[in-house]
């Protein structure tokens, strides 16, 4: 058997293992990851920044990435994200809405990348929403090379220097901004 053969084989396997392992999108886990400190007990002001697998297939090599905040005194975070699917029903793609901060990405449990806290932190949280609304591409969506999520995380990291996020290699589209 040729290598060429092999390769394809072992990396048609992988994708339906991907496919396979995220079962369906409708009935795969939302739920609290349990990262987040729980808004009704802390107080403080909260930024943290997630990453997880993108569904299906594409989670073997990319990730979708969000930004949760809470302000000081909120019992709640608020979830800035780009989902590309609200096109077709003529939505925009970026959301920013009271949400679970560290749910579940579809299956996939998230990794938090970055997290600030304490004094200081609304400020930071002021920074982030401007950068969401001055966003140029809130209803266009394309997977490669973007925007999408990460683009989206990406400008408001470029747009928030104190944010001090550096999105990892696997958060494709965060490129397209220059």
């Amino acid at each position: 058997m040729s290598l060429k053969i092999l390769f394809i084989i072992i990396l048609s396997g992988l994708l339906t293992t991907g496919c396979i392992l995220n079962k369906d999108w409708k009935t795969a886990s939302r739920d609290s990851a349990g990262i987040a400190p729980d808004p009704t007990s802390t107080k403080e002001a909260i930024v943290q920044v997630y990453g997880a697998d993108a569904w299906g297939w594409r989670g073997l090599f990319a990730i979708h990435t969000w930004i949760a905040v809470k302000r000081t005194g909120d019992n709640h975070y608020t979830v800035y994200d780009v989902v590309g699917w609200r096109i077709r029903n003529n939505l925009p793609v970026m959301r920013v809405v009271q949400d679970i901060p560290d749910r579940y990405w579809f299956g996939a449990k998230p990794t938090l990348l970055k997290s600030h806290q304490g004094a200081g932190i609304d400020k930071l949280i002021d920074a982030i929403d401007q950068a969401a609304k001055d966003y140029p591409w809130a209803t266009t969506y394309q997977a490669f090379p973007g925007p999408n999520s990460n683009t989206f995380i990406a400008w408001i990291a470029k747009k928030v220097p104190e944010l001090d996020l550096q999105l990892p290699f696997s958060a494709i589209g965060s490129g397209y901004v220059q």
